[in-house]
């Protein structure tokens, strides 16, 4: 590992197996973002999916093979009487995982892209009523407020870039 001035440096490393780049590959799409919201807010049925997230049918329907593949939701049968069976779409912890995520982009959006009037939605702790927030930390409790009290350093996973060939 080679740093300057304390800082690793990263041309010296491949990112071909980036957690970001690999992430956005399962969830970097509009729609995918959309059926977690309304999957957060309790809604499972495809009608339902569709009409609040006004994807369309084949749209939806791909997301969800695609989100159920991934393991971020599970599908439950379910049959209403007089109907055929169906299914209903419900999170897993890999899925519940991702709501600190969700939660980030619309705190951005209600910063930066909300009407006028102010954001649509408010988090509130339904223990004691008062607004989420949410805050970065290390791991022995310091509140980190922005990009520059972070250092990168390589992880377990960190693969060194091979040396161009000397001819």
């Amino acid at each position: 590992m080679r740093a300057m001035d304390g800082v690793t440096d990263r041309s010296a490393y491949r990112l071909d197996n980036c957690s970001i780049e690999r992430t956005l590959a399962v969830l970097g799409e509009k729609w995918t973002f959309l059926v977690l919201r309304e999957a957060f807010n309790g809604v499972r049925r495809f009608a339902d999916l569709q009409t609040n997230t006004g994807a369309p049918r084949q749209v939806l329907s791909a997301r969800l093979t695609r989100l159920v593949e991934e393991g971020l939701l599970r599908k439950v049968p379910y049959q209403e009487p007089g109907q055929r069976q169906r299914d209903e779409y419900r999170l897993t912890q890999k899925g519940v995982d991702l709501y600190p995520i969700l939660v980030s982009l619309m705190h951005w959006g209600d910063r930066y892209v909300a009407d006028p009037e102010g954001p649509p939605v408010l988090l509130t702790h339904r223990g004691c009523g008062a607004l989420i927030e949410q805050r970065m930390h290390c791991a022995d409790g310091h509140d980190v407020a922005s990009p520059q009290e972070v250092s990168p350093r390589p992880g377990p996973g960190a693969r060194l870039r091979r040396p161009a060939a000397v001819g």
